[in-house]
C-alpha cells in the first residue's frame, strides 16, 4: 500500500532521480510535484516562505524519506527538513540514490550520511537513531530495483520517535 511520505532531497543534483523514486509507485501523492520555477517562486519569497511550505507538505505524513545523493548532507533545507521531522515526531529513514543515473546518464557521488550533521538534544547526532540504507545493485537499473522493491518495507520501517 502506498505511503504518504514527505521526500527530501537535494532539488538541483538529484531532481531526477527522486522522480524516478516517485514513480515507483510507493507513494501516495496529495501534491503536484514542484517544478524548478515553482520552487524558484518559493524560494523568492525567503526563508519564511520555505518553512512554511515545507511545514505544510510535511503535514500528515507517514514518514520523511531522505534521498541521499552526493550533496544531500551540506544542503541547509534538507538539515531543516531533518530538524523539523524529529522535533515533529515524525517518522524518519534515509535512502542512498547516488547509484541511480541523472539526466545525463551518470551516476552521482557518495555523499555523507546528512544524519550526522544533526543532533538530539543529548548531542547525539541522529544517525545513531536513523537508517540509512544502501540499495544494492552494481548499475542504475539493479539501484532502482532495489529501491523499488524495498521502499515500503523502509518507509515502513522509519524511525518512529517516541521521547
Amino acid at each position: 500500500m502506498a505511503k504518504k511520505v514527505f521526500l527530501s532531497f537535494h532539488y538541483d543534483g538529484d531532481v531526477m532521480r527522486c522522480q524516478r523514486v516517485r514513480n515507483i509507485g510507493a507513494i501516495e501523492e496529495d501534491r503536484e510535484e514542484v517544478s524548478a520555477q515553482k520552487w524558484e517562486s518559493i524560494k523568492a519569497g525567503g526563508d519564511q516562505a520555505i518553512k512554511n511550505w515545507i511545514a505544510k507538505e510535511m503535514a500528515g505524513k507517514d514518514a520523511v524519506v531522505v534521498l541521499v545523493g552526493g550533496e544531500t548532507a551540506s544542503r541547509t533545507w534538507v538539515k531543516h527538513e531533518i530538524e523539523k521531522a524529529w522535533k515533529d515526531k515524525v517518522p524518519l529513514v534515509g535512502i542512498r540514490v547516488h547509484g541511480m543515473l541523472d539526466l545525463n546518464g551518470n551516476k552521482g557521488s557518495y555523499g555523507e550520511n546528512p544524519f550526522t550533521k544533526v543532533f538530539d538534544t543529548d548531542g547525539k547526532p541522529l544517525s545513531t537513531y536513523i537508517t540509512l540504507h544502501n540499495p544494492s545493485g552494481a548499475d542504475s537499473k539493479a539501484v532502482y530495483a532495489s529501491i523499488r522493491d524495498n521502499f515500503e518495507s523502509w518507509a515502513s520501517g522509519a524511525m518512529k520517535r517516541s521521547w
